[in-house]
């Protein structure tokens, strides 16, 4: 067994999982993906690993190297469709949807006029966000029209990818927090809460990590969402409704978790490994 880790920087995410992989006794390469290149009609060199495990943070090149891994059949954690459906909003939303899991309404639009007029039929305050984006980063909560159509004229005026399509996603009334489950294959390893006074509870902004029981209609939803985007190793951001129900808010294929592994007591990197490793057996 010999398995790669593929990394564009190393963060303490990735310096956690070296040492779970050291752990193991399994042989591995450490891969710095700005240090390579693919000739595409020679795969043989990547063939000596049994699994490569994708930790990018740049989505873009995550997206290049897993095409290419899997078009030459080399198993990746995770695969490429994942990792797709996970990098783009309105595709996992539309996963979610067709599951039937749990998941907030959505309006799509491309242009102003018709933004506003889809978010004025889903009803304020709604929650303009990228197609593409993490860390919480150029999410905007709009409270009535004026407030949405500055913001819509400023992105089409912007007019990059992340801001000519105009997602807006249902505002959840939820309690100052919301829930970070963690999946690894077919069971929910662990969860956080993440609190914080203001409406975006991510760790990257400043919310605060607390452990949170994995009750049975956590671990069903978490599941279940990790399955409607292909499955793996992925974390599932979950928000609690005014009614006392859970929503599905994102996925995410590429998660960090080291502020998660003290207030939950689980070895996460470890989780991931074994999990990792049980890919590329399952493959030989």
């Amino acid at each position: 067994m010999k398995i790669a880790l593929l990394h564009s920087r190393i963060r303490m995410e990735e310096k956690l999982l070296v040492k779970a992989i050291e752990n193991s006794g399994v042989e591995f390469d450490l891969i710095d993906m700005r240090q390579v290149h693919f000739d595409l009609e020679n795969p043989d060199p990547w063939r000596q690993y049994d699994v490569i495990m994708e930790r990018c943070v740049s989505h873009s090149q995550a997206m290049a190297a897993l095409q290419i891994f899997n078009m030459w059949g080399i198993p990746t954690v995770n695969n490429y469709d994942v990792g797709m459906i996970c990098g783009d909003k309105i595709h996992t939303s539309l996963a979610l949807m067709m599951a039937g899991v749990p998941t907030p309404s959505v309006r799509v639009a491309t242009s102003q006029d018709m933004a506003l007029e889809a978010i004025g039929e889903m009803g304020y305050p709604a929650v303009l966000k990228p197609a593409t984006g993490s860390w919480g980063r150029l999410l905007a909560r709009v409270d009535d029209e004026n407030s949405a159509e500055a913001i819509i004229e400023h992105k089409m005026t912007l007019g990059s990818y992340q801001h000519s399509i105009i997602y807006a996603q249902e505002y959840i009334d939820k309690p100052q927090r919301d829930i970070r489950t963690f999946v690894v294959g077919d069971e929910c390893i662990c969860g956080i809460m993440r609190e914080s006074e203001h409406w975006i509870t991510n760790t990257a902004r400043g919310g605060k990590a607390s452990n949170c029981p994995v009750t049975p209609e956590l671990a069903k939803i978490s599941v279940d969402a990790a399955q409607a985007v292909g499955g793996g190793v992925l974390a599932i951001d979950v928000m609690e409704t005014p009614e006392g129900g859970l929503t599905v808010n994102e996925v995410n294929y590429t998660m960090e978790f080291k502020n998660s592994i003290a207030p939950t007591g689980v070895d996460i990197p470890a989780k991931m490994i074994e999990y990792v490793i049980s890919v590329g057996e399952s493959n030989k």
